[in-house]
């Protein structure tokens, strides 16, 4: 009998329901901006926002230190920006390195618990210590254990990220049509054959939502950790410019790290419009 297995044209839930990245929440349904009339009409509301919150801050004369003005935030980027810049790289750094850890480890976790239901009994209660144990609170931990460097703020950002991508990569794994699995045995499939061809290429819809959720959340748990403790990234910027009242550069550096944010739903957005577009 031939190893080969059989390829299936249109990928459905075991449900029956499309098992896609229009229907996970986390991504837009949307093919994308189509016309430059929707990319004006979105311009237009971005320029309404942001001048009806500069003519209400003026007209009512609100100080600076409680709320700055969009146009002193712009200003206060651009100007800030270059001693802001190393503390970007800094907390980029910590994402970067604790994410790809943490992205890792939750992968492999995830193929072995729908692998092995006897290791989900063993794995499940400690991934869900991790998950609802916030990771902030471990961070001074992590620092007298570690000191005020990279170390522990990357294990932070990948106890973070990790159970994101856990569950979502398990979730994926399972959502496979039983007699895909059935049909792809009667040609001889290995389990191993059925997991790469089968099991993974069905997966990488919810695969690419719980790194993305792992992403946003290491980015939160970096800045969180950075606020902690140490001298660097732009967790400390916050804490600095708060302390001193320079709330343009306080809001500055939220906006550029709600930019961090976006770039990464943007990024993932686009990885699955490229390599899951198949199951729209």
């Amino acid at each position: 009998m031939s190893d080969a297995i059989p390829e299936f044209s249109k990928a459905k839930s075991a449900e029956g329901g499309d098992v896609s990245l229009t229907n996970l929440s986390a991504f837009s349904g949307s093919s994308g901006m189509r016309s430059g009339m929707e990319v004006l009409a979105i311009a237009l509301v971005a320029v309404v926002i942001i001048g009806g919150i500069e003519l209400a801050l003026r007209s009512f004369q609100v100080p600076e230190y409680i709320m700055p003005r969009p146009s002193a935030i712009a200003m206060a980027l651009f100007t800030e920006f270059p001693l802001i810049a190393p503390h970007l790289g800094y907390t980029l750094v910590e994402l970067l390195g604790g994410f790809a850890i943490g992205a890792s480890i939750g992968l492999v976790l995830a193929a072995v618990i729908t692998q092995f239901p006897f290791a989900e009994k063993i794995i499940a209660p400690y991934i869900l210590l991790l998950v609802t144990t916030p990771m902030l609170a471990l961070v001074p931990l992590l620092i007298l254990r570690f000191g005020f460097g990279y170390e522990p703020r990357i294990i932070a950002v990948a106890l973070a990220a990790g159970p994101m991508v856990m569950i979502n990569a398990a979730t994926g794994f399972r959502r496979v049509d039983s007699a895909k699995i059935a049909l792809a045995r009667s040609y001889g499939a290995s389990t191993l054959q059925i997991f790469w061809k089968i099991r993974a290429p069905m997966a990488l819809p919810m695969i690419l939502v719980g790194l993305m959720i792992g992403a946003i959340f290491g980015l939160l748990t970096a800045v969180g950790a950075e606020m902690v403790g140490g001298g660097f990234g732009l967790g400390n910027r916050l804490t600095t410019y708060s302390s001193m009242i320079q709330m343009p550069q306080f809001f500055a550096v939220v906006l550029i790290l709600s930019i961090l944010g976006i770039l990464i739903y943007v990024l993932f957005f686009l990885i699955g419009k490229k390599w899951a577009s198949w199951e729209a």
